[in-house]
């Protein structure tokens, strides 16, 4: 049974069978991974920042509110992921039959 098969599976019984656990938690899993790599990208944002700041100190200011700016986003898809994998698990777990 595929992943893409679970959802439709789940509307007709309400209940998760036990085989198709493995596939919730490759879902959480992969939403997981997205957030974890997040924090790749923050640390980019900020490297790549700094760098500009030593390179042009006059514009310090706006290259540190655009650093803030960016970090904030990148920070909001992780805790997106966070949230998925955590609705994952709970809503779709907890109907295993």
């Amino acid at each position: 049974m595929g992943l893409f098969n679970l959802l439709p599976m789940l509307e007709a019984t309400g209940t998760v069978l036990q085989s198709q656990l493995g596939l919730i938690a490759i879902g959480a899993g992969i939403a997981i991974f997205s957030a974890g790599m997040s924090s790749i990208g923050e640390s980019l944002i900020c490297c790549h920042a700094i760098d500009g700041m030593t390179r042009n100190p006059e514009q310090h200011s706006k290259l540190q509110s655009t650093m803030i700016l960016a970090v904030a986003l990148d920070e909001s898809c992780a805790i997106y992921a966070v949230i998925i994998a955590i609705i994952i698990i709970f809503v779709l777990g907890g109907k295993i039959s």
